[in-house]
């Protein structure tokens, strides 16, 4: 495991107060890169990723928002306003802000259906920023295709109105069908309509105004966290930076980046370090998929596979009697059961691993399926001899 980031001696500083080795705005990117031998020491070959790729800026975020609309413009395919009351009564409300009423008539239409609609409000939209929006039918419709959904506000969790959403709705599947078939490709039920959402309200959110800024690891790592401040530290000078949990790494901004936050950001955001993960072995036992960190470990263990087999095999005979006898022709039925207990699969020594390459042969040296693996990793675990977290998904 590579060596842990030291804190290093604050920098030479120039004349305007600024350290002498900091990044200018043009040479940010290549700053960072140069200064990847100090995020730890495995070299050349040691994987380094950006602090932008490894955490986000708490409160820098998208907020989810949805509405409640109809669309309209079916060619019949739409809701049947009988089962799907919420239809009929959201088309009458329509109807009556518009004019016209249509209490108590009989309506039969089948080109309108309910929908929700569904958006994501990126962080720092402004009033006029155009949002794309997904579109889902509610009742029974069968296909949006050739809808257009009316003007329907984008409520946030607050209930208040963040966006407003209209335009014509486009699919990427399609159903067709006749008396005596039917073929449905990709969900006819689900559109898109892109940059159908308008901003209409803006979330506030001063960021140049912040005195301490907090940064959220995606994955959350102990080592990673200090090694993140290490790295920050060593660029600003001093201790600035340092780790409060597993998943934050809080920063106190320096006076010299007091509202301009941007810069400061730009800058450490391509800080370079070598992120840690804790041994872990991912399975999916529905795919059976199984996916196993650099860092997985087994120790000297013996392993056999269950090697029982039963065969039931039938071969039917025909009963014929004789030509004068009063009988008739019968099928009779013949099983064979056969069990074998001597397969070959024998007792495997798997030796203690140092590295995955030699832990994956170890365990394809025993001749089995991604399957049977599943239980042979769950069995190593429980004898004691994995050093990793087994996660099922």
């Amino acid at each position: 495991m590579a060596a842990d980031l030291a804190p290093a001696a604050p920098p030479s500083r120039g004349g305007n107060g600024v350290s002498s080795h900091a990044p200018t705005r043009n040479g940010a990117a290549e700053a960072g890169v140069s200064r990847t031998a100090f995020a730890g020491s495995g070299g050349m070959g040691t994987a380094l990723s950006r602090i932008k790729d490894l955490a986000s800026v708490e409160g820098v975020r998208s907020n989810q928002i949805l509405g409640y609309g109809i669309v309209v413009g079916l060619n019949g395919t739409g809701d049947t306003l009988n089962n799907a009351p919420f239809t009929k009564q959201s088309l009458q409300a329509m109807l009556e802000r518009l004019g016209v009423n249509t209490r108590g008539a009989s309506m039969r239409t089948a080109n309108v259906a309910a929908v929700m609609i569904t958006a994501n409000l990126p962080p720092f939209a402004v009033q006029g920023t155009r949002l794309d929006v997904t579109v889902s039918a509610l009742g029974d419709a069968k296909s949006l295709q050739g809808g257009t959904l009316l003007a329907t506000p984008l409520l946030g969790a607050d209930g208040e109105v963040y966006a407003v959403s209209q335009g014509p709705v486009a699919i990427a599947g399609f159903s067709a069908e006749a008396d005596a078939a039917k073929i449905t490709r990709g969900v006819p039920t689900v559109g898109r309509i892109a940059n159908g959402g308008l901003v209409e309200r803006e979330i506030d959110f001063a960021l140049n105004k912040l005195k301490t800024l907090r940064l959220s690891l995606r994955n959350p790592d102990l080592t990673t966290a200090r090694r993140i401040a290490a790295a920050i530290n060593d660029f600003i000078g001093g201790d600035s930076a340092e780790p409060t949990d597993p998943s934050t790494v809080v920063l106190q901004i320096p006076p010299r980046f007091q509202g301009n936050m941007i810069r400061l950001l730009t800058d450490i955001e391509q800080l370079r370090v070598e992120p840690d993960q804790g041994a872990r072995v991912v399975i999916d036992e529905r795919s059976g998929i199984i996916v196993m960190g650099k860092d997985v470990r087994v120790s000297t263990v013996a392993v056999a596979q269950g090697n029982l087999t039963v065969t039931i095999s039938e071969e039917p005979q025909v009963s014929q009697p004789n030509e004068l006898a009063n009988g008739r022709t019968v099928v009779v039925p013949r099983s064979n059961v056969k069990v074998d207990t001597e397969g070959t699969n024998k007792l495997a020594l798997v030796k203690e691993s140092v590295t995955l390459r030699e832990l994956v042969d170890g365990l394809n040296a025993l001749g089995i399926g991604p399957r049977d693996l599943l239980s042979i990793l769950q069995a190593i675990k429980a004898a004691g001899a994995l050093q990793a977290d087994i996660e099922v998904m």
